[in-house]
């Protein structure tokens, strides 16, 4: 397993082997000089169907001989790609815990804010549905 993402260019548009580029969206790799020089010498564009993107955890499933080029993905870009190899159900749950992260990052900073400005500890946990004791420890 390697750190990087692959493109990789299948025999068979229809084989079950990573995810079409045009359902990640768009890439900061896909304008560097290096992936544009490996489309052309392929003579592909990212819309074509045989062109896919692998994450780093799936790269030993490519078949030996079959035509890769290693990109770095950014953390959001990985993060949508494995959302495309995702079974539905568990995408949505994973759509639900990102969003639950969104919503608590810097729970720590407001909730010590609130116990600055003077909002009773109990309140606060009534509010935020967080447990008392985690309330009162963001005073310390």
């Amino acid at each position: 397993m390697t750190d990087d993402a692959y493109l990789v260019l299948l025999d068979d548009a229809d084989g079950p082997l990573g995810v079409p580029l045009t359902a990640v969206g768009e890439l900061a790799c896909l304008d560097t000089p290096a992936v544009r020089a490996w489309l052309g010498a392929q003579g592909v564009t990212v819309t074509s169907p045989r062109l896919r993107l692998l994450p780093p955890e799936e790269t030993g499933a490519i078949p030996e001989g079959t035509e890769r080029l290693p990109v770095p993905l950014g953390a959001e870009e990985l993060s949508r790609l494995r959302g495309e190899l995702t079974p539905p159900d568990q995408a949505r749950v994973e759509e639900e815990l990102l969003a639950y992260r969104s919503c608590t990052n810097g729970r720590d900073g407001l909730l010590t804010r609130a116990l600055a400005t003077g909002v009773p500890a109990h309140r606060i946990a009534e509010l935020t549905g967080e447990d008392l004791t985690t309330v009162k420890a963001a005073a310390h």
